[in-house]
């Protein structure tokens, strides 16, 4: 297990927040590997799929101003791939939205660690108490 500050697949699932906040289509999808999938479970145990581009097209066409956040990340690395996992919460508008659990499969690539699958809870009700307050920003 790797600490959460050190470089590698944990920068890269926050340059995927980074680039959802910016609404980047572009630069959201060069963070995946092609066929990669986007997937959520609500509290309901609903679950939805969608391939990785739909969800950049998604954040592209997106309005307003997304925050997601993490804390709590933990990493497990072994050679050239990765599992990132981290607790989260989404604000639209500087309001929250939900909270929960992402999880990201990660393989390092020759041209860095690349999201081979995201995979999130998404619950608007019983979150734990979020260490980062409310958004500043």
């Amino acid at each position: 297990m790797r600490a959460a500050d050190d470089q590698g697949p944990a920068q890269a699932a926050q340059k995927l927040f980074d680039a959802m906040r910016a609404h980047d289509r572009a630069a959201v999808s060069a963070l995946f590997i092609p066929g990669s999938t986007v997937a959520s479970v609500d509290a309901d145990s609903k679950v939805s799929v969608m391939p990785a581009e739909d969800f950049a097209m998604r954040v592209g066409n997106g309005k307003g101003d997304w925050l997601e956040r993490i804390w709590n990340t933990q990493v497990l690395e072994h050679g050239s791939i990765a599992v990132v996992w981290a607790e989260y919460d989404f604000h639209l508008n500087r309001k929250f939205s939900h909270c929960g659990i992402d999880s990201f499969s990660m393989l390092k690539t020759a041209s860095g660690w690349k999201i081979a699958g995201v995979s999130d809870t998404r619950e608007v009700s019983g979150c734990r108490p979020r260490p980062l307050g409310p958004p500043t920003q």
